[in-house]
């Protein structure tokens, strides 16, 4: 017999597990409703052109791709299937795939429904997303992203209200971050200071790598890109760059006279960060000029968060996108927004032991069964239990009072009712204190006040 499996890089979540994400969920949900955002859902597959493309080289290589429907291989003779390079042949058999992300079917959600939108539109979006990646300690092929973008506006204020976001979210959840901001159009100017420009992604990819493996492997990387040395030499004290936010630009400013990208990237962090000095943020936010983000769509801010508890990567990140719905065939409407990981914020969380107890809590009281008469008392008893909140269930069976008691114990339920002849004559509940093991007769409303 075949062993039950499931692939590599996904997950099943039991009960508890699945108590704390939908916390982490609720908890994000309930702060993007708070900022006035609006939720919509995509296709988990879209067509495969809507895809490609969107993400660099590197990110198409991830895609899932689906096999078209029948008979996919009808009108490729052998030589072609020969012949042809995989991506290519991919490409002739699969017309759709599994979303990489959020923001692309949000761009294309945009434009195909852009008559009926109200601009500036204000969306999240909580599903899952697919990555034909490598599988490994907080990365998966299949994981949840919560996404909240603003698109239809250029105002600094969206990135400033999305920190704000990200502030109020990891406030809630306990847990200690760090927020790293860039711009693309300093990355565009570092590249034009290095007489590089053609070479802009290659840079950016490179640098998004920093602090994975450090910057001589980077500087290595971009010399296979053929990345002159000259170039390179140029690079190094750029990124070696520190001080203050004011000292930081200033220094940036000499090094990209002559970018009027470079600029134009500086004055908008300028003013982002002039905002956020006036905010009371919890959060640490600090410019990193060697934050990239590998994604191709992204023109100007930039955002990545990082745990500063728990080495894990990025568990949260997002930017500014200008030219996405342009794809499309919608011009000249801007975005923003970020994506919360919730996969990784849940192993920081769980790592950290960071779930409240009401995180945890599934039914508060167990009713045992003792027969028929007793069950018919205690199902006209448990919709007061559910009208004031308290999970209330009743065991299915009358089976021994052991393994009633037994199965309270294993689901970590904290009290069980107890209806037998005498409680029914009396109008009571014996009422049992799981943890202490301490008993006692109560009526329904005391039972109700003490659970509750």
């Amino acid at each position: 017999m075949k062993k039950a499996g499931i692939p590599k890089g996904t997950r099943d979540y039991d009960p508890a597990v699945m108590a704390r994400r939908r916390y982490i969920f609720r908890t994000i949900e309930d702060i993007f409703q708070l900022f006035g955002y609006q939720p919509i859902e995509t296709p988990a597959m879209e067509n495969l052109d809507t895809l490609l493309g969107k993400y660099g080289d590197e990110g198409d290589k991830l895609l899932f791709r689906i096999l078209n429907s029948g008979d996919y291989l009808s009108g490729l003779d052998r030589k072609s299937l020969e012949q042809e390079d995989p991506g290519r042949l991919s490409s002739m058999i699969c017309g759709k795939g599994l979303r990489y992300d959020l923001t692309v079917p949000f761009a294309r959600y945009v434009v195909q429904h852009r008559n009926d939108i109200t601009f500036p539109f204000k969306r999240y979006q909580i599903q899952p997303v697919w990555r034909a990646d490598r599988p490994q300690k907080g990365r998966y092929r299949e994981f949840y992203q919560c996404d909240v973008d603003i698109i239809g506006s250029n105002s600094i204020l969206n990135e400033v209200e999305l920190i704000q976001i990200i502030d109020r979210v990891f406030s809630a959840l306990g847990l200690d971050i760090q927020v790293k901001v860039n711009n693309r159009k300093i990355l565009a100017g570092i590249a034009e200071a290095l007489d590089e420009s053609e070479r802009m992604m290659d840079i950016t990819i490179a640098l998004d790598k920093l602090d994975k493996i450090g910057e001589d492997k980077v500087l290595g990387e971009l010399r296979d890109k053929g990345l002159k040395e000259g170039s390179l030499t140029k690079l190094r004290p750029i990124l070696g760059i520190s001080g203050d936010f004011a000292s930081r630009m200033s220094a940036l400013k000499k090094i990209l006279a002559k970018s009027e990208a470079g600029q134009a990237g500086i004055t908008e962090m300028e003013s982002l960060f002039g905002y956020l000095a006036d905010l009371d943020l919890e959060a640490d936010v600090e410019v990193d000029l060697s934050l990239a983000r590998g994604l191709n769509y992204y023109t100007g801010a930039i955002i990545e968060v990082l745990s500063k508890e728990v080495e894990i990567g990025s568990i949260c990140g997002g930017g500014r996108y200008d030219d996405l719905t342009g794809i499309f065939g919608l011009e000249d409407v801007s975005g923003v927004g970020i994506s919360f990981g919730a996969d990784r914020i849940f192993d920081v969380m769980e790592q950290l032991d960071r779930f409240p107890d009401e995180a945890t809590t599934g039914t508060r009281i167990l009713f045992v069964n003792f027969g028929t008469a007793e069950a018919s008392a205690i199902l006209s008893m448990l919709p007061q239990f559910r009208n004031a909140g308290i999970q209330a269930e009743l065991y299915p069976d009358p089976v021994k009072l052991k393994k009633q008691l037994s199965y309270a114990n294993n689901r970590s339920i904290p009290f069980v009712g107890i209806i037998g002849v005498n409680e029914m004559l009396n109008n009571v509940i014996t009422l049992k204190d799981m943890i202490s093991g301490e008993q006692k007769e109560v009526t329904v409303e005391e039972a109700i006040r003490e659970i509750g």
